[in-house]
């Protein structure tokens, strides 16, 4: 199963990859929502082959998932590889420059499930492919319009 989503900012590339791949500032935003986050490499260095592992509650259960940024081509991708359970999830996030001040984000989110109740879970995730599209690409563009913001001022 796949979600896509893209979204164009008013600003140039450099600036805006220098904004996504500011991974001390996300961690910090994803444990304001309550999700615990632990970098489980050396800190100071961006690039492929950083990882973290996540703690999260999903339909009543607490989780957790191995995240790794597995390729990354600056200032153009960054692919990362995630496994929660029997669930493994591909995210590709792409930028794109369409002139000197406007850059396009793609983000494409793959699943694979390796267990039976990981088969059920993106089964269900199927049935409800329609609303939860609609969630992925408001969620992307609230995002994007946040570090179009931060960008501006």
């Amino acid at each position: 199963m796949e979600l896509k989503a893209r979204e164009d900012i008013e600003a140039p590339l450099d600036r805006v990859f220098a904004e996504i791949t500011n991974f001390e500032g996300i961690e910090r935003q994803i444990l304001r929502r309550g999700i615990e986050v632990q970098r489980t490499n050396d800190p100071g260095e961006v690039g492929q082959g950083l990882s973290w592992q996540a703690g999260f509650k999903f339909r009543g259960k607490t989780r957790t998932a191995e995240i790794e940024l597995s390729e990354f081509s600056a200032p153009e991708q960054m692919v990362f590889q995630s496994v929660s359970g029997g669930l493994e999830a591909r995210t590709t996030v792409d930028l794109v420059a369409l002139s000197r001040t406007r850059t396009r984000i793609g983000v494409l989110t793959e699943f694979t499930p390796k267990t039976l109740s990981a088969r059920l879970l993106v089964q269900s995730l199927k049935l409800a492919k329609g609303g939860l599209e609609k969630r992925f690409k408001s969620r992307m563009a609230h995002l994007a319009g946040d570090l179009e913001n931060r960008l501006k001022g």
